[in-house]
């Protein structure tokens, strides 16, 4: 059998990211807690962590937190039928894109937590980091844009995000249009290949998905910014012209703040919750809430699925 002390001690390092945050956290000396993981390593004869060059589990070391993380979940469940066996905060911890925590999910998520007295671990990251968390068992759900879910997992479409080219009345006129003039439906080459655009990530390929729609396929000036209200406040101070969610610009654009610069060549992302399958009634009626509220708050799924990931 399994010594959930050992286990809860392996969990522990790789949440808090080092030995001593992890004792920490367990109110335990830095000494016990490296006592435990080499026991637990002595007991299964490999190890469960690698210390260089970055501390990291095993594949044996993923297995195990996978096992104690959906364990977690499942002694919720028993606590919520057995009151008698004592209390214990219920936590999820989830890995989510900048864009949708930005947006939807606090208004979806928000009664949820509150009528259940629910903690969420949110971890920003984009997809490709998402989906490895779910598979290294660090999270118990995620949402991206890819639907194929990691083994143990399932994976719900939730509808997708529009997202489109906006910049501020003083960049259109510096670089598009001059004022009293209309933007044309198709910008020339020499423009895109001017004008600077703002771009989430070096894995963030939206823009140019954006700029291949309208015939360019060239490299242009752009600025990095990974932070969703950052990127919307160096749109709005003229920097750079950037794909916004809808649902985020909705005001700016009621207001003449921001300007639509492409209007004819909006790009619909598409949103996947993934979940592992045995992960207790929570994480159960947490999907079923999402899936319910989601249809009323997200576009419905675009018939080509491209992801963003430096987004995602």
């Amino acid at each position: 059998m399994l010594d959930y002390k050992l286990l809860e001690a392996l969990a522990a390092v790789i949440d808090q990211a080092g030995f001593e945050r992890g004792a920490r956290a367990l109110g335990l000396t830095q000494s016990a807690v490296s006592q435990r993981i080499k026991l637990l390593e002595a007991r299964l004869g490999q190890p469960v962590l690698v210390r260089t060059p970055r501390l990291g589990p095993t594949p044996l070391g993923r297995r195990l937190l996978n096992h104690v993380q959906q364990v977690r979940l499942l002694e919720h469940d028993l606590l919520d039928q057995i009151p008698a066996l004592g209390e214990s905060e219920q936590r999820l911890r989830i890995a989510i894109n900048a864009d949708s925590l930005a947006t939807w999910w606090p208004t979806v998520t928000g009664s949820f937590c509150r009528e259940r007295d629910l903690l969420l671990d949110m971890l920003v990251e984009d997809q490709e980091v998402a989906l490895r968390r779910m598979r290294d068992g660090e999270v118990a759900g995620c949402i991206c844009a890819t639907p194929r879910p990691v083994q143990g997992a399932r994976s719900h479409p939730l509808g997708s995000m529009r997202y489109r080219a906006l910049a501020s009345p003083d960049f259109v006129q510096r670089h598009i249009a001059k004022k009293g003039h209309a933007i044309p439906p198709l910008l020339p080459a020499e423009t895109l290949r001017s004008m600077p655009a703002i771009v989430y990530g070096r894995d963030d390929r939206l823009q140019h998905r954006l700029l291949s729609t309208m015939g360019f396929d060239e490299s242009f000036p752009h600025h990095l910014c990974p932070s969703s209200e950052g990127f919307v406040r160096l749109a709005l101070s003229g920097m750079g012209y950037g794909m916004i969610p809808e649902q985020q610009a909705a005001h700016l654009l009621a207001s003449g703040e921001l300007v639509d610069i492409a209007p004819n060549h909006a790009l619909d992302v598409p949103l996947y919750w993934h979940h592992w399958r045995h992960g207790g009634s929570t994480l159960d009626k947490l999907t079923d809430h999402l899936l319910r509220e989601c249809a009323t708050v997200l576009r419905p799924m675009p018939e080509q699925e491209t992801p963003r990931p430096g987004m995602l």
